[in-house]
């Protein structure tokens, strides 16, 4: 199978939306189980909107943002996005997402390889990515670490009202 990487095109979102919601529910489900539905239900009402939106925001063409797809023989298989902050040289990932059956391949990874190569060629000195320290979060910390990011951890606590 041979991977390739190219720009996210404007004709790409649907798809780039679709993948989105699929790659992470697992993610989200895992996030409802750690925090009970009482909280998810506060803190995520409509999740899958949401990560739609979120995809739109950062892939359609917007000044700052590097946009990168994943095709693994023709087909979409995963995306990265990151900002850059030319202000305070930082490259910020902001969203990635495989597809569930192109999952565990290196696609992530390669994705991170080449969007911090677009991030060194553009001055940045530091890349930072977020993530979630539950269940669901475990493939992209893996892919984060693999990618060579360093791991510092932050509590945030949550409680119902």
């Amino acid at each position: 199978m041979e991977l390739s990487i190219r720009p996210v095109r404007e004709n790409d979102l649907e798809t780039l939306e679709e993948l989105a919601v699929r790659a992470w529910e697992p993610v989200f489900a895992s996030v409802r189980n750690v925090l009970g539905p009482e909280i998810d239900a506060i803190l995520h009402p409509d999740w899958r909107q949401r990560q739609r939106e979120e995809v739109r925001r950062y892939c359609a063409e917007t000044s700052g943002v590097i946009a990168l797809i994943a095709e693994m023989d023709g087909a979409v298989a995963g995306f990265i996005a990151c900002e850059l902050h030319q202000d305070t040289f930082r490259g910020v990932v902001d969203l990635l997402g495989v597809h569930p059956d192109y999952q565990n391949r290196g696609i992530g990874t390669e994705l991170n390889r080449i969007v911090l190569e677009h991030m060194r060629e553009a001055g940045m000195r530091i890349a930072i990515v977020g993530t979630g320290g539950d269940p669901g979060h475990a493939p992209a910390r893996r892919t984060y670490e693999k990618a060579g990011y360093t791991l510092f951890p932050i509590a945030h606590y949550y409680q119902a009202l």
